[in-house]
């Protein structure tokens, strides 16, 4: 299985990240190599959605149970498509009421494995890039404080 964790400390509260984290429909808009979403049933708690991505003319879709714990975390369960097995999770720490730390990880693990030698060779860089797009979105919606953000080793 392929993974990797990150942890951020943001200059945004837990709950304007666990919104935007969760506003799924919204990630074709500010996710590279995400083309559609659709969510299929959405409440406070769970969330099924279908996200279909792709790289030049490479496309792929699943889709996935996302379980919510306002504002403390969102888990991301794998139920169909290309993928053996898909998990993250996204655990918002509040550090106080205008900042948060955010723990990401994700964990996956491609049917073919022509895909997943692939994946390992590329999935830190295009990890890295999908995470200074959510700090990008966050920064469009929620303004512009950069002077806090940082890695957490």
């Amino acid at each position: 299985m392929v993974g990797i964790r990150e942890t951020r400390r943001l200059p945004y509260s837990a709950e304007q990240m666990f919104d935007l984290v969760a506003d799924v429909k919204r990630y074709s808009e500010f996710l590279p190599w995400v083309i559609a979403t659709r969510v299929r049933s959405d409440s406070e708690t769970e969330m099924v959605a279908d996200m279909v991505v792709g790289f030049k003319s490479l496309r792929e879709s699943f889709t996935s149970r996302v379980a919510k714990d306002r504002p403390r975390e969102i888990a991301v369960h794998y139920i169909d498509g290309p993928l053996s097995d898909l998990d993250n999770v996204w655990t918002f720490r509040p550090i106080d009421e205008n900042s948060c730390e955010i723990d990401f990880s994700v964990d996956f693990q491609f049917r073919n494995k022509v895909f997943q030698a692939l994946a390992g060779q590329y999935f830190d860089r295009a990890f890295r890039k999908m995470v200074e797009a959510f700090e990008a979105r966050a920064e469009k919606l929620y303004g512009n404080n950069r002077s806090s953000a940082q890695t957490v080793a």
